[in-house]
């Protein structure tokens, strides 16, 4: 592990919070909904471990945690810190490599959301200069990134709750929930700058 490894907590709500790292930990994104799915990927077992975890996604160099519970982030962050360190410093892979199938339904899901993206979502939002990316769908999570002019949006937020997730669960009913793991502090072009919020 690099000792100059930094983590930098944002929280977005009451029940999450991104780490953002400054290094990556996989390519791609690996979501883990419970803690026997985290089985043998020594980040999410750690994760899991914290009290109140009950939802980790891993993208890149970010780990987005869902927590239950009235424990505020500026505690639990600092548990999460540490179990992070400590699984980076142990040398071992941090996130198992994803089961060599996802599922039918899994496989389903992404074409009809991915044909959504295409025919509805993405000419929507390309009004404002932005577009949404479809990372991947497990166990019915649909994850997504935003960029150009939605990638540090201050309208952001109301754009994937009130459009993209109230379009997704019009047309793709079966979805069981939409994870954002857009950086929206580095936007290099967004529609309403950070300093405008």
């Amino acid at each position: 592990m690099d000792k100059d490894l930094r983590i930098t907590a944002q929280p977005v709500d009451d029940s999450r919070c991104r780490f953002v790292l400054s290094e990556s930990l996989l390519d791609g994104a690996r979501h883990f909904g419970s803690a026997q799915a985290a089985a043998g990927s020594p980040l999410a077992e750690a994760l899991f471990a914290v009290a109140g975890v009950t939802e980790i996604l891993v993208s890149g160099g970010t780990v987005t945690v869902t927590k239950d519970g009235p424990t505020p982030w500026q505690v639990t962050g600092k548990e999460i810190g540490a179990a992070i360190r400590k699984v980076l410093a142990s040398g071992a892979a941090p996130v198992a490599a994803a089961g060599p199938a996802v599922s039918a339904d899994d496989d389903a899901l992404y074409a009809r959301v991915a044909d959504l993206f295409e025919s509805d979502i993405n000419p929507a939002v390309a009004r404002h200069g932005g577009f949404v990316e479809l990372l991947d769908v497990q166990d019915g999570i649909v994850m997504l990134r935003m960029g150009g002019g939605c990638q540090g949006c201050g309208m952001a937020d109301v754009t994937l709750r009130q459009g993209i997730e109230r379009a997704l669960r019009h047309e793709v009913p079966e979805i069981a929930g939409i994870v954002d793991v857009t950086d929206h502090s580095s936007g290099s072009n967004p529609y309403v700058t950070a300093s405008k919020k």
